[in-house]
């Protein structure tokens, strides 16, 4: 568990959580708990993009005060419902979580330091930065991983090792900054070209992961790849300063 003093006061509840969720009535709950019981959560928004399982009925069992749950009418992707929880927040830092229970809450701590230190603006969870505990799964995936965030690192000009991760925290002012317009899991590297576009200090914490198999609901695949090669190309500095110059 991370150490509370890394991060300042344990009482300092300083941490918006967004949570987007689609069919993951077995987990939701429990990571909900997680979440909620980190000392640095002042405010969780679960976003239900459109879940067709029981995942409504458990979330709707649910209650504590700094917890939100949002409705999409239909399923629309992470990415939308990522800029609908992130426009609900109100704390002065937000950080995506999946509700799957691959990533673990008790990295909070270690994540919000450089930020609450005026370090960075932008902290990056990476999975393959770190000593901490991983589950061993795919070797294809992770390569696939790897090469997506060595090709967004070569259109940024940044050099992340995990681009793809979930665990991204961000300054409230950051988000602000941002039009986001991405539906699916395209919002990953387009976050990163925006981030990096916009020239922000961006910090990298190893974190701990356990990842799912297929069989247990993991639902990115290769089509997601091609999307993020795309989008790594659309939002790059290239694109932008052609599309800059056509327009002006």
């Amino acid at each position: 568990m991370s150490d509370a003093g890394e991060a300042g006061p344990p009482s300092q509840r300083c941490l918006s959580v967004v949570m987007p969720c689609y069919n993951e009535a077995p987990t939701v709950a429990g990571v909900v708990r997680r979440v909620l019981a980190s000392p640095f959560v002042g405010e969780l928004v679960v976003v239900d993009d459109g879940s067709t399982d029981a995942t409504r009925p458990v979330l709707a069992e649910l209650a504590d005060p700094r917890l939100r749950v949002l409705l999409q009418p239909r399923n629309q992707g992470k990415g939308a419902a990522l800029r609908r929880g992130f426009a609900e927040t109100t704390l002065p830092y937000v950080v995506v979580q999946d509700a799957d229970d691959e990533y673990d809450p008790d990295d909070y701590g270690a994540m919000l330091a450089p930020l609450l230190d005026g370090r960075a603006d932008v902290v990056f969870g990476s999975r393959f930065h770190s000593s901490r505990p991983h589950r061993v799964l795919y070797f294809w995936h992770s390569v696939g991983n790897r090469l997506l965030t060595m090709l967004s690192n070569m259109a940024t000009d940044l050099n992340l090792t995990d681009m793809e991760t979930c665990y991204k925290m961000f300054r409230q002012e950051v988000l602000r900054s941002m039009e986001l317009q991405e539906d699916r899991f395209g919002i990953e590297p387009e976050l990163t070209a925006k981030v990096a576009g916009g020239g922000w200090r961006i910090y990298e914490v190893g974190i701990s992961y356990s990842g799912r198999t297929y069989a247990e609901g993991k639902k990115i695949g290769w089509r997601d790849g091609w999307r993020a090669l795309y989008c790594i190309a659309r939002y790059s500095r290239v694109a932008r300063r052609v599309k800059t110059f056509a327009g002006g």
